[in-house]
C-alpha cells in the first residue's frame, strides 16, 4: 500500500509540473525584443564628435546608437558608402529581429543614398537627413578647382556640385521613407552670396529637398550646428517615431514662402 502511495504522489507532482510548464512555456518562447539600431553619419570635414548630442539623446529614448567616424576627406562618396557605411549596416542587419534607422548630417545624406540606391535592406526602419545637399551645391561649383577647398574636403569635396559630374543629382528619387530638415539662417554670408534663394551657408533650402521624402522641415539654423540643436534633435526623434515632423504654424508660414 505504502508503494502504491508513494508511486500516486510521485504521479501527481509530475503531472502537477508538467502543467505548469505548459502554462509558461509560452513566455519562453516569445520572440526577444526588436533591437532598434539608429547609425549615425556626419559631414564633411567633421567628426563623429559633432553627432554626440544627438548620440545621447537617442540613447536615452532606448535606441541602439552607433555613431559612425568615417575619414570624410580621404575617399570618394562611392568609398565611403561601401566600405565605411556599408560595414556598419552589414553589423547591424546581422542582428536578428532588428530594425536599422539613419539619421545624417550634410554629406552623411549623400553616402546613405548612394548606398541605398544599390543595397536593398529588408530592415531599414527610417531616416532622417540635417540639411543635405540632396541636388548639390553652388559653393562646390564656385570652389572645387581651388586649392585650399581640395585640400580641406578631398575627393567627395569635389562631387557635391550641381553639375553634370555631381553624385547627388546622378541618384535619383528616394524609395525609403526619409525627412528632410534644411535650415535657413547663415553666418556666411560670403557663401551666401553664391546660392540663390534662403539657404544655411552651404547649401540652399531648394537643394535639401529630393523627390521622394515622406516630409520636409525648415528650421531656423545654420549648416554646421544644426544637429546640435534641441528642438532640431526633437524633431529626429519625433520622425523616427512616428514617420513625419511635429510641424507649427511657424514652419508652415516658412514654407510657403520657399
Amino acid at each position: 500500500m505504502k508503494e502504491n502511495a508513494n508511486k500516486e504522489a510521485y504521479q501527481f507532482f509530475f503531472l502537477f509540473f508538467f502543467i505548469l510548464s505548459l502554462i509558461f512555456e509560452p513566455c519562453a518562447q516569445e520572440a526577444p525584443e526588436k533591437e532598434e539600431y539608429v547609425i549615425l553619419l556626419h559631414g564633411l570635414a567633421r567628426t563623429s564628435r559633432s553627432m554626440a548630442k544627438l548620440e545621447k539623446n537617442l540613447s536615452q529614448q532606448g535606441y541602439s546608437v552607433i555613431n559612425m567616424d568615417y575619414p570624410s576627406t580621404k575617399h570618394t562618396v562611392e568609398f565611403l558608402a561601401e566600405e565605411y557605411l556599408g560595414r556598419i549596416i552589414k553589423r547591424c542587419s546581422g542582428v536578428a529581429h532588428s530594425k536599422v534607422h539613419l539619421v545624417t548630417h550634410s554629406l552623411g545624406g549623400i553616402i546613405v543614398r548612394y548606398y541605398l540606391k544599390y543595397h536593398q535592406l529588408s530592415n531599414l526602419g527610417r531616416v532622417v537627413m540635417l540639411s543635405p545637399p540632396n541636388q548639390g551645391s553652388e559653393i562646390v561649383d564656385y570652389m572645387k578647382d581651388t586649392p585650399l577647398y581640395k585640400r580641406i574636403n578631398g575627393p567627395a569635396g569635389q562631387q557635391l556640385g550641381t553639375d553634370k559630374n555631381s553624385i547627388p543629382l546622378r541618384l535619383g528619387p528616394v524609395d525609403f521613407e526619409l525627412g528632410v530638415i534644411a535650415g535657413n539662417r547663415t553666418f556666411d554670408p560670403l557663401f551666401s552670396l553664391m546660392i540663390p534663394g534662403p539657404d544655411d551657408g552651404k547649401v540652399s533650402v531648394k537643394r535639401a529637398k529630393v523627390a521622394g521624402m515622406a516630409d520636409f522641415l525648415i528650421m531656423r539654423y545654420s549648416h554646421s550646428f544644426v544637429m546640435q540643436k534641441d528642438d532640431v534633435i526633437e524633431q529626429v526623434i519625433h520622425f523616427l517615431k512616428h514617420g513625419s515632423f511635429r510641424h507649427t504654424v511657424y514652419d508652415t508660414a516658412d514654407e510657403n514662402m520657399r
